[in-house]
Protein backbone atom coordinates (compact mmCIF):
# COMPACT_ATOMS: atom_id res chain seq x y z
CA UNK A 1 0.00 0.00 0.00
CA UNK A 2 3.18 2.55 0.39
CA UNK A 3 3.62 2.30 -3.40
CA UNK A 4 -0.15 3.50 -3.41
CA UNK A 5 0.57 6.39 -1.18
CA UNK A 6 3.31 7.58 -2.65
CA UNK A 7 1.50 7.95 -6.24
CA UNK A 8 -1.06 10.23 -4.21
CA UNK A 9 1.60 11.99 -2.20
CA UNK A 10 3.20 12.86 -5.36
CA UNK A 11 -0.14 13.67 -7.37
CA UNK A 12 -1.29 16.02 -5.10
CA UNK A 13 2.17 17.95 -4.52
CA UNK A 14 2.42 18.09 -8.12
CA UNK A 15 -0.63 19.76 -9.11
CA UNK A 16 -2.42 23.18 -7.42
CA UNK A 17 -5.60 21.31 -7.27
CA UNK A 18 -6.89 17.79 -7.50
CA UNK A 19 -9.69 15.50 -7.36
CA UNK A 20 -10.01 12.13 -6.78
CA UNK A 21 -13.22 11.52 -8.21
CA UNK A 22 -15.31 8.19 -9.21
CA UNK A 23 -15.22 8.51 -12.83
CA UNK A 24 -13.66 11.89 -14.56
CA UNK A 25 -14.25 15.42 -15.28
CA UNK A 26 -15.74 15.12 -18.38
CA UNK A 27 -17.70 11.90 -17.32
CA UNK A 28 -18.56 11.42 -13.66
CA UNK A 29 -19.51 8.08 -12.33
CA UNK A 30 -21.46 9.23 -9.81
CA UNK A 31 -23.68 12.01 -8.16
CA UNK A 32 -21.12 13.32 -5.55
CA UNK A 33 -18.14 13.46 -8.07
CA UNK A 34 -20.39 15.17 -10.66
CA UNK A 35 -21.15 17.44 -7.94
CA UNK A 36 -17.83 19.09 -7.57
CA UNK A 37 -16.66 18.53 -10.95
CA UNK A 38 -19.71 20.61 -12.33
CA UNK A 39 -18.62 23.36 -9.58
CA UNK A 40 -15.23 23.54 -10.59
CA UNK A 41 -15.76 23.05 -14.38
CA UNK A 42 -18.72 25.95 -13.91
CA UNK A 43 -15.85 28.19 -12.07
CA UNK A 44 -13.28 27.68 -14.70
CA UNK A 45 -10.80 25.65 -12.20
CA UNK A 46 -7.72 23.79 -13.97
CA UNK A 47 -7.27 20.66 -12.55
CA UNK A 48 -6.16 17.52 -12.33
CA UNK A 49 -9.02 13.92 -11.75
CA UNK A 50 -8.10 11.00 -10.80
CA UNK A 51 -10.73 7.84 -11.39
CA UNK A 52 -10.63 5.88 -8.25
CA UNK A 53 -12.65 3.15 -10.11
CA UNK A 54 -9.42 2.74 -12.47
CA UNK A 55 -7.89 0.82 -9.49
CA UNK A 56 -9.38 -0.85 -6.67
CA UNK A 57 -5.61 -0.05 -4.81
CA UNK A 58 -6.51 3.51 -5.26
CA UNK A 59 -9.78 3.49 -4.43
CA UNK A 60 -9.00 2.29 -0.80
CA UNK A 61 -5.83 4.15 -0.81
CA UNK A 62 -7.04 7.83 -1.07
CA UNK A 63 -9.66 7.51 1.58
CA UNK A 64 -6.96 5.89 3.97
CA UNK A 65 -4.40 9.06 2.81
CA UNK A 66 -6.86 11.33 4.20
CA UNK A 67 -8.49 9.04 6.77
CA UNK A 68 -11.82 10.10 5.22
CA UNK A 69 -13.99 7.47 4.22
CA UNK A 70 -15.68 8.98 1.18
CA UNK A 71 -15.01 9.70 -2.59
CA UNK A 72 -14.54 12.45 -4.39
CA UNK A 73 -11.90 14.42 -2.22
CA UNK A 74 -10.68 17.89 -3.20
CA UNK A 75 -6.72 18.68 -2.60
CA UNK A 76 -5.74 22.29 -2.90
CA UNK A 77 -1.95 23.16 -2.72
CA UNK A 78 -1.21 19.36 -1.32
CA UNK A 79 -4.02 19.87 1.49
CA UNK A 80 -7.40 17.64 1.93
CA UNK A 81 -10.12 19.94 1.72
CA UNK A 82 -12.83 17.86 2.00
CA UNK A 83 -15.63 16.02 0.26
CA UNK A 84 -19.26 16.74 -1.55
CA UNK A 85 -20.92 18.35 1.42
CA UNK A 86 -17.42 20.21 2.58
CA UNK A 87 -17.30 21.96 -1.15
CA UNK A 88 -20.89 22.31 -1.36
CA UNK A 89 -20.77 24.86 1.59
CA UNK A 90 -17.37 26.42 1.21
CA UNK A 91 -18.82 27.13 -2.29
CA UNK A 92 -21.93 28.67 -1.39
CA UNK A 93 -20.17 30.34 1.77
CA UNK A 94 -17.56 32.35 -0.31
CA UNK A 95 -14.90 29.86 1.81
CA UNK A 96 -13.84 28.17 -1.17
CA UNK A 97 -13.33 31.41 -3.72
CA UNK A 98 -11.15 32.37 -0.65
CA UNK A 99 -9.38 29.16 -0.52
CA UNK A 100 -8.56 29.71 -4.09
CA UNK A 101 -7.60 33.18 -3.79
CA UNK A 102 -5.07 32.66 -0.94
CA UNK A 103 -3.37 29.69 -2.82
CA UNK A 104 -3.25 31.45 -6.10
CA UNK A 105 -5.44 28.89 -7.87
CA UNK A 106 -7.35 30.85 -10.86
CA UNK A 107 -11.25 30.74 -11.28
CA UNK A 108 -14.02 32.72 -12.23
CA UNK A 109 -15.77 35.00 -9.96
CA UNK A 110 -18.51 35.79 -11.75
CA UNK A 111 -19.27 31.90 -11.93
CA UNK A 112 -19.42 31.45 -8.27
CA UNK A 113 -21.04 34.03 -7.38
CA UNK A 114 -23.77 32.95 -10.11
CA UNK A 115 -23.61 29.52 -8.16
CA UNK A 116 -24.31 31.39 -4.83
CA UNK A 117 -27.43 33.55 -6.80
CA UNK A 118 -28.84 30.41 -7.86
CA UNK A 119 -28.92 28.76 -4.31
CA UNK A 120 -30.25 31.73 -2.50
Amino acid sequence: MSEVKTQIDETVKANDVVLYMKGTKDMPQCGFSSRVAGVLNYMGVDYADVNVLADENLRQGIKDYSDWPTVPQLYVKGEFVGGCDIITEMTLSGELDTLFEQNGVGYNKDAADKIREANA
